[in-house]
Order: structure tokens, then sequence, then C-alpha cells
């Protein structure tokens, strides 16, 4: 999934997954360099994540 999509997803804004989500455990794939690198997360992941997130709470 892209940035929009996860963050849809996720129901946080797009500016909160570029600021937080190494910080807060969801990986992400990052394709070239600079700031015209694209992010990528994985579908799998982001679901484990969101699972993980509900057992901590």
């Amino acid at each position: 999934m892209d940035v929009r999509e996860t963050a849809e997803y996720l129901n946080v804004s797009t500016s909160w997954l570029y600021k937080n989500s190494a910080r807060s455990g969801l990986a992400n794939y990052r394709f070239g360099t600079g700031s015209n690198a694209k992010i990528r997360f994985k579908v799998s992941e982001v679901e484990a994540w969101v699972k993980q997130q509900r057992e901590i709470l």
C-alpha cells in the first residue's frame, strides 16, 4: 500500500505515517532516494501491527 492508502486504512494522517511509522514499529519500505523516494507498506505487516496495537491496549 502507498502512504495515502495506509493512512486511510489506519485512520491517521499521512504526515503521522511519515513521522512516526518507524518509531512506532510499523515497517516501511523506501524505493528511491531523497525527496523523490516512494514509501510503501506491506498489507500483511500493517494488519499484524494493528493486531499488536490492539493487544497492547
